[in-house]
């Protein structure tokens, strides 16, 4: 796995420079992203490159298409293995109204539903696994889609520059104080409690599931502004808790006061938490940068605890039983 995601850049740069042929879309006024686990945080990707549009965005997990729906909306199916259950039931249900419907996969059910009912569809490679395979369907699905994203080539690029500079710290050829990957790594001992700004909740999101499928752990993601409103409360009670916050670079002026605040508080009672800053740039660079870091840190702290971060037998259990 970790020779994988030391090639995260490349396979990010080979898949916008792929062949792949755009999809081309006039007078959509809302996008729905579908799929699970790690086709899932792509969809959250996606949705928070689209959070600044007119566009209304939804990002389904689960069995269901909004009522909302219709001629005016695009459909994103996303399923890397192919056989999501889930998805392949939105993608059935999508099929029979109307709207738009693309689907991306590495083959399976999906590839053969869409052909056989004249839906678009791109078949995309899966590398390793789901999760792994992360930058090559995110970088794919932005050079078939983007004529309709509100992001540019040049800025899209701009990112894979930035995933090729943060490859050189946290890479498994950097094991040393520097790599802050493995610092976080390091760091983790108990459950970790991810606290997020809005506009970061995909990279949350995204670390949440990668601990939970690589270090086999249970993780607690919170907004930090709602956060204050409930959950700040638990603190005043012992645990094995820790809190990450997560923050952007250029954070809305209130959440900078409210992550200042939750800082304060912590070191009041004495509350040992880690702060995670984002790189400048844009959203895509932000977020791939971030997941970049986090997952990386799933990986050497399953290691550090004797786990081995590729296999999923909980889910593998629930697939069988479907």
């Amino acid at each position: 796995m970790y020779e994988v995601y030391d090639q995260w850049p490349k396979i990010a740069r080979d898949a916008f420079e792929s062949d792949l042929t755009e999809f081309e879309l006039d007078d959509i006024d809302h996008i729905v992203f579908v799929g699970m686990g790690g086709s899932g945080s792509i969809g959250d990707l996606f949705s928070a490159i689209l959070s600044k549009t007119d566009i209304h965005v939804s990002v389904v997990k689960g069995y269901l298409l909004p009522k909302t729906v219709d001629s005016k909306t695009l459909v994103v199916v996303i399923s890397i293995s192919g056989n999501t259950v889930e998805t392949l039931t939105v993608l059935e249900s999508a099929s029979k109204i109307n709207c738009n419907v693309i689907a991306f996969s590495s083959g399976g059910k999906i590839e053969s539903f869409c052909n056989q009912s004249n839906i678009q569809f791109r078949r995309i490679p899966a590398i390793h696994s789901p999760r792994a395979s992360y930058p090559a369907y995110v970088y794919s699905i932005l050079r078939v889609l983007i004529s309709i994203l509100p992001i540019t080539k040049s800025e899209i690029i701009k990112s894979i520059n930035e995933l090729e500079k943060v490859s050189l710290l946290v890479g498994s050829h950097n094991l040393d104080k520097s790599n802050p990957s493995l610092q976080l790594a390091n760091w983790i001992s108990g459950i970790p409690l991810l606290y997020f700004p809005a506009g970061l909740q995909a990279a949350a999101i995204r670390f949440k599931n990668s601990l939970q499928e690589n270090t086999k752990i249970h993780v607690i993601i919170e907004d930090v502004i709602e956060a204050c409103h409930n959950g700040i409360v638990s603190w005043e009670t012992t645990s094995n808790v820790q809190p990450i916050l997560i923050q952007g670079k250029d954070d809305n002026t209130k959440t900078k006061e409210r992550w200042k605040i939750l800082k304060e508080y912590f070191d009041n009672n004495n509350i040992d938490y880690l702060a995670l800053n984002s790189i400048e740039g844009n959203i895509l660079s932000k977020l791939v940068c971030l997941v970049y870091v986090m997952d990386f840190a799933s990986i050497y702290n399953a290691i550090k605890i004797g786990i081995d971060p590729s296999p999923v037998t909980s889910i593998d259990f629930i697939k069988e039983h479907l």
